[in-house]
């Protein structure tokens, strides 16, 4: 089955960084465009970011533009999500999505909390 396993999560102060990690197994990693999308306590889920298959082409919603940088190794079938210059608005479970319409199979995600 579609396995996701994020990581590299943790507590830091504003203007700090990240990097966050997803091992992907049970499907051919390297045939899917790939997303993160992010849970704040409370609220809806929000669609962060989105790779192609060959790592060429890149997205991100406008909040996080500048900041975060989406990136692939399918060759370790792995995503990443290299995050910077943090702000508390970041604070959320983080998620990496083969579909973002199917949240069946985003795994257990990887708590980013940026606080003072």
């Amino acid at each position: 089955e579609v396995q996701l396993v994020e990581s590299g999560g943790g507590m830091v102060q504003p203007g700090g960084s990240l990097r966050l990690s997803c091992a992907a197994s049970g499907f051919t990693f390297s045939t899917y465009d790939m997303s993160w999308v992010r849970q704040a306590p409370g609220k809806g889920t929000e669609w962060v970011s989105a790779i192609n298959v060959a790592g060429k082409a890149t997205y991100y919603t406008d909040a996080v533009k500048g900041r975060f940088t989406i990136s692939r190794d399918n060759a370790k079938n792995t995503l990443y999500l290299q995050i910077n210059s943090l702000k508390p608005e970041d604070t959320a479970l983080y998620y990496c999505a083969r579909d973002p319409t199917s949240p069946e199979n985003w795994g257990q995600g990887t708590q980013v909390t940026v606080s003072s």
